[in-house]
């Protein structure tokens, strides 16, 4: 049945490719009304008025609450020296707390750069103005993964039937592998998160790993890759899980800037994300890939929003105000 949804789509994209003429958008955009798009690529326009260009002496970079298995500071370090020295900027870098978090702090202008993950990517374009330019990948493509179905290696459970009744972790509801993916796609399946099985949010792909393999919840929708990384470096061990289902393939964490930021500023930003190749560090933290892959909101996010469109998920000022308090009560339960 999934085979069938994503001939389906495949079907429908073709379509749209080929009624739309070369350069026209191929999707509505649902940008926020304080934001343009004459370009019709789906991502805000900077200001008409270069008064309202931002040139900071220091720019802010954040990176998603995605999982905490590494210390990214150090991780990322010899990269925020590049980018300092392309633009001759200072870099303050901090990892967020929650992803709404971060789409509020874009949208008042406290912050410049960011990594938002692949569900949240839509929240922070439509209502903070945010431009993604490059995904983690290699010389051929960008880094990709699939959402997965988790099970302990000894669970009965053999398929995705048989989660209902189950209590299964879902990472947050801005995550698309760890919650909107599933949403959109299970129902296809002939199960539906929510009522056929009891949804628990873990915080992120980590929690929900380690959860199932502590017995706190009977499976878990997460990221291969987050799922590999978590392996790699010896949190958990690959031979005591099970995968009882999976999907194609989707784009990882996006990065990108605020679309008020000046050209020429922007200009020196896309240089250093271009020019920039991976350290060792780097390369073992990101599964091998060496470098960050340009992509394009309109072209390559087309498969998410599809997905959250199926799924009927809208990426506006309602669904963000969800997405808060569900992460502020999972963030409190944390501490």
């Amino acid at each position: 049945m999934f085979k069938k949804l994503i001939f389906v789509l495949a079907i429908l994209l073709t379509a749209l490719n080929l009624a739309i003429p070369a350069g026209a958008s191929d999707a509505k955009s649902d940008l926020h009304p304080m934001y343009r798009d004459d370009d019709d690529n789906l991502t805000a326009d900077p200001p008409l008025d270069p008064n309202e260009w931002k040139n900071p002496d220091t720019l802010v970079f954040a990176d998603a609450p995605v999982v905490d298995v590494v210390e990214y500071k150090d991780i990322f370090a010899d990269f925020l020296d590049f980018l300092s020295q392309k633009t001759g900027k200072k870099i303050e870098y901090r990892v967020l707390e929650t992803n709404s978090d971060g789409i509020e702090d874009m949208r008042a202008g406290r912050l410049h750069l960011a990594s938002f993950s692949t569900g949240a990517t839509c929240y922070a374009v439509n209502l903070a103005g945010y431009v993604p330019i490059a995904v983690k990948g290699d010389e051929k493509s960008f880094q990709g993964y699939q959402l997965i179905v988790l099970v302990r290696n000894d669970s009965p459970i053999k398929e995705l039937q048989d989660l209902k009744g189950k209590k299964v972790a879902h990472a947050s509801p801005t995550s698309n592998s760890g919650h909107i993916a599933p949403v959109a796609l299970f129902p296809q399946e002939g199960i539906t998160p929510g009522e056929d099985y009891e949804v628990v949010f873990s915080g992120n792909h980590e929690k929900s790993i380690i959860g199932v393999g502590n017995g706190e919840y009977d499976a878990a929708c997460v990221a291969s890759s987050l799922f590999e990384r978590v392996v790699s470096v010896g949190n958990v061990k690959e031979s005591n899980y099970r995968v009882v289902w999976e999907s194609s393939k989707f784009p990882t964490s996006s990065f990108g800037y605020a679309h008020d930021l000046h050209p020429d500023l922007v200009e020196k930003i896309q240089e250093a994300f271009f020019e920039y190749r991976f350290t060792p560090i780097m390369i073992k933290a990101f599964g091998g890939m060496d470098r960050f892959f340009p992509i394009t909101y309109l072209k390559d996010e087309k498969f998410i929003r599809l997905i959250a469109s199926v799924g009927g998920e809208k990426f506006d000022e309602e669904g963000l105000q969800k997405m808060a308090e569900v992460e502020k009560k999972a963030l409190k339960s944390k501490k």
